[in-house]
């Protein structure tokens, strides 16, 4: 199987782009801007969604579905936010086509059908929720209402990548009521904790927990928290935000509530999603100029058995023994793969279990049979060993766990390595173009020098840490005073 992938270093973003492709992970559709999902890159989305899942509910949340379409003035409701997505919106004006006369088999919208009010097909689903959770809500009794839903959303974006931005993509989006500010606060924490929880130990990708400024904060919210991730050619992604809605979206729909003292007052909201975009994320981060590199707690396949052999007899007798040790990993929960085709030859098998980037391939032939061995081949070191059969179940077990490791390991070392202080406009310009990665440096904390900073060098506040570290400085642009550094760098 001939990958024939572009090398990163000469042309990471058509690398990134064949990679998607090659490896049957989504393709481009006939619908402009927006993708098909292959099998196998949904299943890989499936274990996300899954573990997410998991964990929403392990935090007292519940999953429901609200409606695509939000009527116009519904969403206009909560202004800053309508405003912030308007020019993504994508709005349905008429319910129906007819027959052209003037052109047998087209057809024409038919004027007759114009909608009375205009449906904006759902960015975010805020509004619509909103309007549902004003009959959900009377009393403190009801509170707090923890919700998320699994669902599509489109954003008309212009220019489109797989994965990273496409007019229509799938996510989860949790919309959590509550009775005081701090409970609020404390659910929008939680669920940045959870995304950083996700993504490290899952993903095997580590992140920087942080707030937006000013200008970066979701439409409508007071804070938005965020965990940021960067991949190898040194550019930032956001890999989940989470945002305190304060009592914008409440007071909007009139969402109120009877306290215990038996007077009204309004809810406190928050909201916060992930979406495939992670599936890009997951690409970037660890993936070689061999193809994908997946860690094993998200891969659909995490073995893969190649049979070695020349005649029916040995692939019989090498099959028999594929099957034992395919059943014993299948009790400790891991997933397999017995490629016995007899349409391809092992090279090919290899090569394609390569480019899929399945953890461990195990490949079996009529030595290993005689010896009582099989040889195993990691995909994150392209190393091979060979191991006694007897006992390789467990081995793998473990196995499995160092790969894990290994790749958090190496992503967050070359994370670390590029993170660097600068204290001065011209380092920062030289160091963002040779290097790239985070640029910890101080800002003055308006949105002024945020936006020239922008406009002079592409790159934008990716977050404030968490753990940003008081310390008296100049801003890198203007020389105005500033008590602690900022994470800058060029994004997705």
């Amino acid at each position: 199987m001939s990958k024939n992938l572009t090398k990163r270093e000469e042309d990471y973003s058509k690398w990134y782009n064949e990679l998607v492709v090659k490896a049957d992970l989504a393709e481009n559709s006939g619908v402009r801007g927006c993708m098909v999902i292959k099998p196998y890159g949904y299943a890989i989305w499936e274990k996300m969604q899954a573990e997410l899942d998991r964990m929403f509910k392990e935090t007292g949340h519940s999953n429901a579905y609200f409606p695509l379409f939000v009527p116009k003035s519904m969403f206009e409701a909560e202004e800053k936010n309508a405003e912030g997505f308007a020019k993504e919106c994508a709005v349905v004006t008429h319910y129906r086509l007819k027959a052209d006369e003037t052109q047998k088999g087209k057809l024409i919208v038919d004027p007759q059908a114009k909608l009375e009010e205009e449906l904006v097909v759902r960015p975010t689903s805020e509004a619509i929720i909103w309007s549902t959770y004003k009959n959900w809500i009377q009393s403190y009794r009801d509170l707090p209402l923890l919700i998320n839903q699994w669902a599509n959303v489109v954003r008309w974006e212009m220019r489109t990548r797989l994965f990273l931005r496409t007019a229509e993509f799938l996510w989860q989006e949790g919309h959590t009521a509550h009775a005081t500010r701090e409970e609020a606060i404390a659910e929008t924490e939680q669920m940045m904790q959870v995304y950083a929880d996700f993504v490290e130990n899952f993903m095997a990708i580590p992140v920087i927990k942080g707030v937006k400024t000013p200008n970066e904060r979701f439409a409508g919210a007071e804070e938005t928290y965020c965990i940021e991730a960067l991949m190898q050619d040194g550019k930032a992604l956001q890999a989940g935000t989470s945002h305190f809605l304060g009592q914008n979206f409440a007071q909007a729909f009139d969402v109120k509530f009877a306290n215990k003292e038996g007077k009204q007052d309004y809810v406190w909201g928050t909201s916060w999603g992930v979406s495939t975009r992670l599936m890009g994320a997951l690409v970037m981060t660890h993936s070689d100029d061999n193809g994908l590199v997946l860690p094993p707690n998200l891969a659909p396949i995490q073995v893969v058995i190649v049979p070695i052999y020349k005649s029916e007899e040995e692939l019989a007798a090498i099959s028999t023994v594929a099957h034992e040790i395919t059943a014993a990993l299948r009790k400790l929960r891991l997933s397999v793969k017995f490629d016995d085709r007899t349409t391809q030859k092992p090279g090919f098998k290899f090569a394609e279990w390569e480019l899929k980037g399945v953890p461990v391939r195990m490949a079996i032939g009529p030595k290993d049979l005689e010896q009582g061995t099989v040889e195993l081949a990691r995909r994150d070191t392209l190393t091979k060993e060979v191991v006694r059969r007897e006992g390789v179940e467990a081995y793998l077990v473990d196995l499995m766990e160092t790969i894990q490791q290994s790749l958090y390991q190496k992503a967050f070392s070359y994370r670390d390595s590029h993170i660097t202080q600068v204290d001065n406009f011209d380092e920062f310009k030289t160091i963002l173009e040779t290097k790239g990665g985070f640029l910890a440096a101080h800002w003055d904390g308006t949105p002024e020098t945020e936006e020239k900073i922008k406009e002079l060098t592409k790159a934008t506040i990716r977050c404030i840490p968490l753990d940003q570290v008081k310390e008296e400085g100049k801003c890198v642009f203007s020389g105005a005073p500033s008590t602690g550094r900022v994470l800058f760098a060029k994004a997705y």
